[in-house]
């Protein structure tokens, strides 16, 4: 199970106690208060890590509590402070309040801590309060109550790449055959059930992710299908590519690529506005050559040169792979 979104309980710890105690030594019977401060309660931060691209680590604990401040002690011995935590989650997780909805972070990039829930302040001990008109203070701060509050967590993967197309359109094929991502890839729909990122090695010096999300279906905006819960993944991308199966008789091109665009405007206005290319897959299974100059001119009424690939074959695939690389460049400079 791919989780990209749940909710935590996040609970800081609470501040020590101050003291309220006095010296008591020989030669010193009334030395006056010497209570310590209370240590702070422990925080909770959450942590982008490159090293993660899921939050199933939190499958089986939603619920965290931080370390207890000490209470200060007697000499003026401070409270140490309690345990703080560190939460790690994927680069492109966002961060609200569970409860108001508030936007709290979104973490881009490795390394990036944000503090969810802050430790309470540790109480002053009675040598704090004394005066000139109260020379033995017999009271000290207790210590704060941590903060407390329900964190969601959103998943949205960093890719330069999505890949877009109905179930078995040959997406798992592509990634497969330009990275060194591994997915299932059967001749059967929804064969993938969770988001596949890959590295596209261009050269030695440039290089782009791609994600493959599970494929569409007609009323995904509605919750028909298993691909629109993954189309997040997919607004963070600079351009997608729509693919296209020449070879299925049971759907038209014109269908398919109608079908799919009205589902990322139902979706997202965000995703409809991204630069979007037409690919034609499984041109090794293509029987009907009418079916190819349709796609193809439907290519060049959007301004596109058409693109036709092979995932058995690998035709086409080298030369579009560095069109994309061209076009992210281009993308990166915009």
């Amino acid at each position: 199970m791919f989780l990209d979104h749940l909710t935590l309980h996040v609970e800081a710890g609470h501040g020590g106690g101050g003291a309220c105690t006095f010296r008591r030594e020989k030669f010193a019977e009334k030395g006056g208060p010497d209570g310590g401060d209370g240590g702070l309660g422990g925080s909770i931060s959450i942590r982008a890590d490159k090293s993660l691209n899921t939050l199933n680590p939190f499958r089986n604990q939603r619920n965290f509590i931080a370390g207890r401040g000490e209470n200060g002690a007697a000499c003026m011995c401070h409270g140490s402070d309690g345990a703080s935590l560190i939460l790690d989650v994927p680069l492109g997780t966002v961060l609200r309040d569970a409860e108001s909805g508030e936007f709290l972070a979104e973490l881009l990039e490795h390394g990036q801590v944000v503090c969810v829930a802050r430790g309470g302040r540790g109480g002053q001990g009675n040598v704090h309060f004394k005066s000139s008109t109260n020379r033995t203070p017999r009271h000290a701060q207790p210590g704060e109550d941590g903060e407390i509050r329900d964190v969601e967590l959103e998943l949205k993967l960093i890719a330069d790449v999505g890949l877009l197309g109905f179930p078995n359109a040959g997406k798992s094929t592509l990634v497969s055959r330009v990275s060194a991502a591994r997915p299932k890839i059967a001749n059967y729909p929804f064969t993938t059930l969770e988001p596949q990122l890959g590295v596209v090695a261009v050269d030695e010096l440039v290089s782009f992710v791609i994600a493959d999300i599970p494929g569409l279906i007609e009323g995904a905006a509605d919750g028909a299908g298993l691909g629109i819960q993954f189309l997040r993944h997919v607004e963070r991308t600079r351009m997608l590519l729509h693919l296209v199966d020449l070879a299925d008789p049971m759907v038209e091109p014109e269908e398919a690529v109608r079908v799919i665009q009205e589902e990322l405007k139902a979706f997202s206005a965000v995703l409809a506005a991204k630069p979007c290319w037409l690919v034609g897959t499984k041109l090794d299974a293509l029987q009907d050559d009418d079916r190819r100059v349709r796609f193809e001119a439907m290519c060049r009424a959007r301004g596109q040169e058409p693109i036709l690939i092979s995932g058995v074959t690998g035709d086409g695939i080298r030369p579009m792979v560095f069109q994309v690389a061209d076009a992210l460049a281009e993308l990166r400079k915009a």
